[in-house]
């Protein structure tokens, strides 16, 4: 029996050995064998544009035990030992939120005790699993645009109006990253902090950086991509990959 990877990726989903669904994700060919050759679990990221190993960053790895393909064969059942949480928001599952028939959503309350972190919160707990920075304010911002409150979330707000609102806010802050990086120049006192006129620096270059990672979560491109591109012109000469763009 065969897998049909002429539809391209193909949804996983992992289910832990007491039967709880844990997560969607999805694989192509090589994840797949990856995935059969090492034991655990590899995954693609459309949003990273990349094979992962699931707990690469977090150590939170599932160790496959059973693979079942559905009747169409597009669609795979990974039973895995689950080793630390499932979600990158410290839960067991990523399924621990309950939708009414309106579609209003809840997390009950036995699950808020297995959730370390609060949805509003900006401070993990000592069990919350850590992707890096720039992976949990992506994903911060992609929970701001699908169920943010714009009367308490400046980065709701953002989306309501977006793309102009962010893209404003982008220009903006680069140009005052700009203007900091000539005032420590010119010997200048600090803005913020006055006799630490390189927080300036600092500062607006967060600003600048934060904006756009609320513009790449709007697009579905995750900032992983932009590092990969990085990666991929070192060790080439500027003016060369200047050159090749034409």
């Amino acid at each position: 029996m065969q897998i049909d990877w002429q539809k391209g990726l193909i949804p996983v989903v992992a289910q832990d050995e007491n039967g709880e669904v844990l997560m969607l994700a999805y694989m192509n060919e090589e994840a797949f064998k990856l995935s059969c050759e090492s034991g655990y679990a590899h995954y693609f990221s459309r949003s990273k544009n990349r094979i992962w190993k699931k707990g690469e960053s977090s150590g939170n790895t599932q160790k496959i035990k059973q693979i079942k393909l559905d009747c169409d064969n597009d669609a795979i059942l990974l039973k895995v030992e689950q080793i630390g949480a499932a979600c990158h928001t410290g839960s067991h599952s990523c399924f621990f939120k309950e939708l009414d028939i309106l579609g209003n959503s809840r997390i009950p309350s036995e699950e808020n005790s297995r959730i370390p972190i609060e949805e509003n919160s900006r401070i993990p707990s000592a069990n919350t699993p850590s992707y890096g920075i720039l992976d949990e304010l992506y994903h911060t911002c992609l929970e701001r645009k699908l169920s943010g409150d714009e009367t308490t979330s400046y980065t709701a707000k953002l989306y309501k109006k977006a793309p102009n609102s962010y893209l404003k806010k982008i220009a903006e802050e680069a140009c005052e990253f700009a203007l900091a990086i000539k005032d420590f120049k010119a010997g200048n006192k600090g803005e913020h902090k006055e006799t630490q006129p390189a927080f300036d620096i600092v500062y607006e270059g967060a600003d600048v950086l934060f904006h756009i990672l609320v513009a790449l979560a709007d697009v579905g491109i995750h900032p992983e991509q932009l590092l990969n591109e990085l990666r991929c012109r070192e060790g080439l000469s500027g003016l060369i990959e200047k050159a090749n763009r034409k």
